[in-house]
């Protein structure tokens, strides 16, 4: 077993922190016994893409704020995660900063009057692009799962948009359905 196989579930990146609780990827990786970190690579207001101005219901060409990130386990990056918000929800936010968000962005953004309440996954697998490639340090012709997560308030209002790009071969993702 390679020492970043990770195996995780999506409820918890879903959900709103208490006050004074580490963010969701924090809290999981310790609960595991696990080092994790992250790197703000890049935050603040571009063009969305066409895929991401689609799910949030904008035109293309519309300016969105991202939230670009290098998630670490171990020491090893281990998944590549874009956030991308409406501008009218994170234009002048933390969102829109390069500094850790205390509880993580679920969080700030139920602070803030926006809780999502219902989330589509999509998950695809790839060969990845050369800068992903490097970023996660995987080698030629291994693939990628990319999960791009769109999350909804009560009124099926698009809040955020997350496209996470992981090494296939180490990654296992769980969902738990419950049918009523």
């Amino acid at each position: 077993m390679s020492s970043i196989e990770w195996g995780t579930t999506s409820v918890p990146y879903l959900t709103p922190r208490e006050n004074g609780q580490r963010d969701a990827w924090s809290a999981e990786t310790a609960a595991k016994g696990r080092q994790s970190s992250q790197r703000i690579v890049q935050a603040g207001e571009v063009t969305a893409p066409a895929e991401v101005a689609e799910a949030l219901g904008l035109d293309q060409g519309d300016n969105v704020v991202v939230r670009r990130r290098i998630m670490y386990l171990d020491g090893r990056p281990c998944e590549l995660t874009d956030t991308y918000y409406p501008l009218a929800i994170a234009h002048d936010t933390r969102l829109a900063g390069t500094a850790k968000i205390p509880g993580g962005a679920i969080t700030l953004l139920a602070e803030l009057g926006h809780v999502g309440v219902r989330a589509r996954e999509d998950v695809s697998a790839r060969l990845p692009t050369e800068e992903e490639r490097q970023a996660l340090e995987i080698g030629p012709g291994e693939p990628v799962m990319q999960l791009v997560r769109l999350t909804l308030d009560a009124q099926d209002q698009p809040l955020q948009v997350d496209r996470m790009t992981m090494a296939a071969q180490h990654q296992h993702l769980r969902y738990d359905v419950r049918i009523r």
